[in-house]
C-alpha cells in the first residue's frame, strides 16, 4: 500500500480531532493551523472522510468537524482506505504474485490493529472522549 500525502494528512486530521476536540467540533481553519497543512488541502480530504462515516460536520458559528465515533473504533486502515481508496495488489506475476498478496494482507492486518486512540495514547495525550 502506497501512502500519499493525502493519506498522511487525513490521519493527522483525525488524530488532531481526537486530541483537541473530544466530543466537540473544530473549524477546519483551526485544524489547518495546528497541523500546518493548508485549509484548501484539508478541504479536499474531508469529503472522503465524511462519506466513509469517519467524520461528522455541523455548519454554522459553532460548527466544524468532529469524529463520528469513538477514536478507539477508528483504525488507521479505515482512515487510509477512505483517503487513498482501496488498491488491490498486483498478482498477475506468475511466480511472485503470492508475495504481493501476502504483503498486502499483512499490511491491512497491521493497519487495522492500530486505532486513532492508540496513536494518541502512545504519545501520552488522551483526553476524555464522549460521543
Amino acid at each position: 500500500m502506497k501512502i500519499s500525502t493525502k493519506g498522511r494528512y487525513a490521519l493527522r486530521m483525525m488524530i488532531d480531532l481526537c486530541m483537541h476536540c473530544p466530543g466537540g467540533f473544530a473549524p477546519l481553519k483551526e485544524i489547518s493551523s495546528r497541523q500546518a497543512v493548508s485549509k484548501k488541502y484539508l478541504e479536499q480530504i474531508v469529503p472522503s472522510l465524511v462519506r466513509a462515516g469517519l467524520l461528522k460536520t455541523v455548519r454554522g458559528n459553532q460548527g466544524g468537524y468532529s469524529l463520528s465515533r469513538d477514536p478507539g473504533l477508528i483504525t488507521v486502515l479505515d482512515v487510509l482506505s477512505a483517503a487513498e481508496g482501496v488498491a488491490e495488489p498486483n498478482t498477475e506475476e506468475e511466480f511472485t504474485g503470492f508475495i504481493w498478496e501476502e504483503l498486502d494482507r499483512l499490511e491491512r492486518e497491521y493497519l487495522s490493529s492500530i486505532t486513532v486512540e492508540d496513536i494518541v495514547s502512545r504519545n501520552g495525550i488522551l483526553p476524555e472522549y464522549s460521543i
